[in-house]
C-alpha cells in the first residue's frame, strides 16, 4: 500500500496552519485582545476559545497525518471526511464573515480561508477515492 498523498498533503497544509495560527497568531492577538476594553472575562473567555482553535487545528492536523500512512488506511474510517468537513466549515465561516463585514475586499482581509478550505477539499477527495 501507499502513502495517500492528497491525505499527506492536507495533514502537511493543516499542520502548517496550526503552527502559524499558535507561533504567529497567538502574539498578534492576545496582547490587543486582553488590553481591549471588555470585562476582564470576556477577554480571558475570548484567549480561550483562540486556544481551543489551536488544539483542534493541530489535532485535525496530524490525525490526517495519521490516516495517511498506508498501515491506517483501513483504519482511519470516516475521520479524514469528518476532519475535511470540519476545515470546509472553518472556512466557511472565514468567507461568510469577511463577506458580511466589507464584501468582497473583506476576503483579502480575513484570507485564513486561503488554508482552511484546500485542506477540507483534500480530505475530502482522499475520504471519496477512499470509499
Amino acid at each position: 500500500m501507499k502513502t495517500d498523498r492528497l491525505l499527506m498533503t492536507a495533514g502537511g497544509l493543516a499542520t502548517f496552519t496550526a503552527l502559524v495560527h499558535i507561533l504567529a497568531g497567538t502574539p498578534e492577538i492576545q496582547g490587543p485582545l486582553l488590553d481591549a476594553p471588555l470585562p476582564a472575562p470576556l477577554g480571558w473567555l475570548l484567549l480561550a476559545c483562540w486556544h481551543l482553535v489551536s488544539v483542534a487545528l493541530a489535532v485535525s492536523g496530524l490525525a490526517l497525518l495519521w490516516c495517511a500512512r498506508p498501515a491506517q488506511r483501513s483504519r482511519a474510517g470516516v475521520l479524514p471526511a469528518v476532519v475535511g468537513l470540519m476545515w470546509l466549515g472553518f472556512g466557511a465561516v472565514f468567507v461568510a464573515v469577511a463577506l458580511a463585514w466589507r464584501g468582497p475586499a473583506g476576503l483579502a482581509l480575513l484570507p485564513q480561508w486561503t488554508l482552511l478550505l484546500p485542506v477540507g477539499v483534500l480530505a475530502l477527495l482522499s475520504a471519496r477515492a477512499r470509499a
